[in-house]
């Protein structure tokens, strides 16, 4: 039995890599496809620009995967396993980087600083703070970044740009979760995350061609089809508004890998559960991103229309 979990865990890092291999081969690929363009303007536009793009890398993807790394491997379920030196050593550590954060009350704080002086006091302490305020606020962030990936997918009408975009908000939306919390899931379920992101941003760039007639009925389309430049503009908020749809569905799996307990210790029930959570934040959601859809967007139709009606 330990040889064949072994294997698995073998099997999910193998595989992580080489999506991370894969994903950087598209990125360099891309950055020298665009850096040939700019060499017919100046070799040294060239030069900034890979300068610019080494920098980006950094910040976006290289640091927040460092802190991801490097947090304490630790779930709430840890609380309720066998004491150990180690693992009271991870209780105190969660509990300086949560007194650290502003998500806490101040009655909470209070709590979780006399518990620090008894170990059993603190892993109690630790399971009350998890589930009456933690959640709450990993929630939100959940929602902010999907709300992000919803807006800024739905702008854009390049499908790689997309594939990017989501890979560096699903990232930056993990690498805040496990600061919040202040540890992460353990390397099998990091590298299951990371098959996820990278599908979930092979998705994105797909979207790019999907065809509103393979989802709307005939007679809506017809109906569409009368309003100028309503199709496009439908095509993207839907493609803003599947994406969404993932990135939270990614959050709240990166959610429940830190909090699995009895209830949810299957695969299978952590997709499930995951996914209608996700479709019940969704609204929210799509609700805010609409209100924040910027009026750049639609004034850009309305040129177009006019620039139409002149020709």
């Amino acid at each position: 039995m330990k040889e064949k979990r072994s294997k698995t865990k073998l099997l999910w890092y193998m595989v992580a890599l080489g999506v991370i291999v894969l994903f950087l081969l598209m990125l360099l690929s891309s950055v020298l496809g665009v850096g040939e363009r700019l060499r017919n303007i100046n070799k040294y536009v060239e030069y900034a620009f890979y300068g610019l793009t080494v920098i980006l890398v950094y910040i976006l993807i290289l640091r927040p995967v460092h802190i991801i790394l490097f947090s304490p491997s630790f779930s709430i379920e840890t609380t309720l396993d066998k004491d150990s030196r180690k693992n009271r050593r991870v209780y105190r550590k969660v509990a300086d980087r949560l007194l650290e954060q502003d998500i806490l009350t101040e009655e909470l704080k209070q709590e979780l600083k006399e518990a620090k002086k008894d170990d059993e006091e603190l892993k109690l302490v630790l399971n009350k703070v998890f589930n009456k305020q933690l959640k709450k606020e990993l929630n939100k962030t959940i929602r902010r970044n999907a709300k992000t990936v919803m807006i800024s997918t739905a702008i854009s009408q390049n499908g790689r740009l997309d594939l990017y975009t989501v890979v560096v908000v699903n990232l930056k939306m993990i690498k805040e979760l496990v600061v919040m919390c202040g540890f992460r899931p353990n390397m099998k379920n990091l590298s299951k995350l990371t098959i996820n992101v990278f599908s979930t941003a092979l998705i994105a760039e797909g979207l790019e061609n999907m065809d509103l007639n393979d989802i709307l009925p005939t007679s809506t389309m017809n109906v569409l089809g009368e309003i100028p430049l309503i199709k496009p503009l439908i095509s993207s908020v839907l493609q803003g508004i599947s994406n969404a749809l993932l990135t939270l569905r990614i959050g709240i799996v990166t959610r429940k890998y830190l909090f699995s307990d009895a209830k949810e210790i299957t695969k299978e029930e952590i997709r499930r559960g995951a996914l209608l959570e996700a479709a019940g934040m969704l609204p929210s959601v799509v609700g805010d991103g609409l209100m924040m859809f910027p009026r750049k967007v639609f004034s850009m139709f309305k040129r177009k229309k006019k620039d139409t009606d002149e020709e």
